[in-house]
């Protein structure tokens, strides 16, 4: 029985202790990156690129197709973040071929797609109401290649 309650008392303190780690912050080093190295100077190690899963504020481009007006093309240039949101009349789907995107969509709900491809082509935009068995075509979205630096 002593055994069992020191077991559960062991168990106990390693959950508290990784609980504790888990909500600690990290060690900052100069220039506010955290890093556990903080011993170690920019000559010791080598330099490593960072990414951010988004872009910076500013930078998306948000592009719109509305049910019931005339088709379009809307042109994104190759490695640029954009939102496509689709404003629709009755409830329904919303996808773009090519990319392997569907939302549902509604008339107080738009689709709304966060859109970020290296890969040149034309993307049918089109919306299935929830009835109907055919889509309607909304535009295209055109991904062209980036210009090269």
């Amino acid at each position: 029985m002593e055994l069992r309650r020191a077991l559960l008392l062991f168990a106990i303190v390693l959950g508290l202790a990784a609980i504790v780690s888990s909500v600690a912050n990290p060690p900052v080093r100069e220039g506010g990156v955290a890093d556990e190295r903080t011993q170690a100077g920019p000559s010791d190690s080598p330099s490593r690129p960072t990414a951010n899963a988004r872009p910076a504020e500013g930078q998306i481009t948000v592009i719109r197709f509305v049910v019931g007006r005339p088709r379009r093309t809307e042109t994104l240039k190759a490695g640029t973040a954009a939102t496509v949101m689709t404003s629709v009349e009755e409830p329904g789907a919303v996808s773009i071929d090519g990319l392997g995107l569907v939302a549902q969509a509604a008339p107080l709900a738009p689709a709304r797609f966060d859109v970020l491809s290296n890969r040149p082509g034309r993307y049918p935009v089109r919306f299935r109401a929830v009835p109907d068995a055919e889509s309607r075509l909304l535009g295209v979205l055109q991904v062209v290649p980036a210009p090269l630096p």
